[in-house]
């Protein structure tokens, strides 16, 4: 609800209102602003330009806007049951998608190297993706960093970009992914949707399609139980096709 921004533009009087605010969240809605201030031990006046500063009109449509991200934080609602799941591995078993899989096997046997590219959640699956790989005999490097240089790829090298994003709109992802395709990387992506920029931006995407669920402050609670499902699909393929060439 509050922006780095915005706290950066507080005063000291403004900040004990905001430090009462934190750590009395589901009292605040009900709370008038006189009651706010007294609590806080400052004037009405600060309150109301505590308000103006978050980028509310006055205390009432800040105390509106409060209880509403006080709710959401409750609305998350992750289901025990693997109906989902089940769903993606029907669609999965599909020969369109099986296609799909042995086409980017090929892609990845024939690479000089693999790169397996994730940030947030979707790096521990990416350093797994790497991990696994490399079991299979083919040798992988994680990228969970936005900043890795990746000016090393000359044009005329055989590099293989395997990124993970669940919602394939995460900027520092696509922002490399963007940055790899211009060194002529071959992108292959696994992410939620095939209508994604990074979906998109790659020659080759593998989507799942289930339910993205985020909480508050960006807290991700998808399953990325497809995600490490592919993953381990393609390096078994990639695994065969090295195999018959030995």
């Amino acid at each position: 609800m509050f922006t780095i921004k915005q706290l950066q533009s507080l005063n000291e009087l403004e900040m004990e209102v905001y430090q009462y605010i934190i750590q009395h969240q589901d009292a605040i809605p009900y709370m008038r602003i006189r009651e706010l201030a007294a609590e806080a031990h400052v004037s009405t006046t600060t309150v109301l330009r505590f308000c103006r500063k978050i980028g509310c009109d006055g205390y009432a449509e800040f105390k509106l806007r409060m209880k509403e991200f006080v709710g959401r934080q409750h609305e998350v609602i992750v289901p025990e049951d693997l109906s989902e799941l089940r769903a993606f591995l029907t669609r999965m078993e599909a020969p369109a998608f099986q296609a799909k899989l042995d086409e980017a096997a090929a892609i990845i046997a024939k690479a000089d190297r693999l790169l397996c590219i994730g940030m947030c959640n979707s790096g521990y699956i990416s350093q797994y993706a790497a991990r696994y790989f490399t079991t299979f005999g083919k040798f992988s490097l994680a990228v969970t960093d936005p900043f890795y240089p990746v000016k090393q790829f000359s044009n005329n090298t055989n590099t293989v970009a395997l990124v993970f994003s669940v919602s394939g709109e995460a900027e520092q992802t696509v922002q490399l992914t963007h940055h790899l395709k211009q060194r002529s990387c071959h992108i292959i992506s696994i992410t939620d949707t095939e209508n994604s920029t990074i979906a998109q931006l790659s020659d080759l995407s593998l989507s799942y399609y289930i339910t993205m669920r985020r909480g508050i402050d960006y807290v991700d609670f998808t399953s990325q139980a497809p995600a490490v499902i592919l993953c381990e699909s393609l390096a078994r393929r990639v695994g065969g096709r090295l195999a018959e060439t030995e």
